[in-house]
């Protein structure tokens, strides 16, 4: 299946910052058991080099839709993946430089959509950071850390200051040669958007799903279980195999960045996989974000933002943006006893371990 520009799930690129009601606060925190979820229907393909899964409460007229949705987030993956050499992206990274090149509306909505959050976010989410990418995977593979030259280098063919678009002409070139787009940090939550959108806006619309791409990436429309949502656990960023939190999300989408999983040590260091676009090294100080959005691809392009700023700066920033929530965990000071920051509405929603977490809400 193929996705269709003209398609109205193609989202405005502003429609993640409509405004949604506020919901009351509680200072006393809400004291009721977490809500747990029931009996489901599930489906999994591997894609986008991860397990992309389709979760509907049960009913055999289910199958169809679950299996329609991720082939959305199949045909997503076939323009914007950049490891497959006839993608559209690969292709424009091939030529973009002298350029121009001709793009899809697609790939433009896309390439709008990542400029807005690199403005948004002082250019601490930025989509056109392959060079450097690029640089730690062939220094981690070899063992080493790159050289302070080679990091200058990579950073010198980085940054979307140096992608050009003519929105007019659906054309985009590139300032500099080495220019490579890499959409890891959210093509999964801008394909779950396409496939959630698609659930809802079908002949027979599904009203209530919880899809998911990798661990970090999370929409949810309608109920499930009778709680009002869907249950969806926080791992602890330090024992990823315990459960931190459970947060009831409902018509909204959950994205998460941490280098809890991907790191690697060298010289007795620990060097994460998220790097600050800014710098061209590794971000440090923060175990993990977790951001709440109305679209998936927000969420995930906010939450390697907030991770890469460090709680001062992402709490100053997720301020400034309506309609979003963040879950802010830095390193703790000491033992393992987590000291989360929370910024938003969220009481009402999330329910913590206690023994696991003291947590701040601002």
């Amino acid at each position: 299946m193929s996705t269709d520009p003209a398609n109205p799930t193609r989202r405005d690129l502003l429609s993640a910052f409509r405004t949604r009601p506020t919901p009351p606060t509680d200072s006393a925190r809400i004291t009721q058991p977490a809500p747990v979820g029931g009996a489901t229907l599930r489906l999994t393909a591997r894609l986008m080099g991860c397990d992309f899964t389709v979760v509907l409460n049960p009913g055999p007229e289910q199958v169809e839709a679950a299996g329609e949705s991720l082939e959305r987030v199949s045909a997503v993956e076939a323009w914007l993946s950049h490891y497959r050499d006839d993608s559209q992206l690969s292709r424009l990274n091939q030529t973009g430089w002298p350029g121009p090149v001709p793009i899809s509306r697609e790939l433009s909505d896309f390439l709008a959509f990542c400029q807005h959050c690199w403005q948004l976010t002082d250019g601490a989410f930025d989509v056109a950071t392959g060079a450097l990418s690029q640089l730690w995977k062939r220094s981690r593979k070899a063992g080493r850390i790159p050289e302070d030259a080679e990091v200058a280098a990579a950073k010198a063919s980085s940054g979307h200051n140096l992608v050009n678009m003519d929105t007019g002409a659906n054309t985009v070139c590139f300032s500099v040669a080495g220019i490579s787009l890499d959409p890891g940090a959210v093509g999964k939550g801008w394909g779950l958007d396409d496939a959630a959108a698609w659930l809802l806006d079908r002949p027979n619309p599904i009203g209530s799903f919880l899809l998911s791409g990798g661990h970090s990436s999370l929409v949810a429309a309608g109920t499930h279980n009778d709680t009002g949502g869907w249950p969806v656990g926080l791992g602890n960023p330090l024992f990823t195999d315990k459960r931190v939190a459970t947060i009831l999300l409902k018509d909204q989408a959950m994205g998460t960045s941490g280098s809890n999983i991907q790191f690697f040590r060298h010289a007795g260091r620990r060097y994460g996989h998220v790097l600050d676009p800014r710098t061209g090294w590794p971000a440090e100080g923060m175990l993990s974000a977790t951001v709440l959005a109305d679209s998936a691809a927000l969420a995930d392009a906010l939450s390697t933002a907030f991770f890469v700023m460090g709680v001062e700066k992402a709490v100053e920033c997720c301020r400034q943006i309506p309609d979003i929530a963040a879950i802010l965990i830095p390193f703790p000071d000491r033992g393992v006893r987590l000291s989360p920051v929370v910024v938003g509405n969220l009481p009402l929603r999330i329910w913590w371990d206690a023994e696991q977490a003291t947590v701040q809400y601002i």
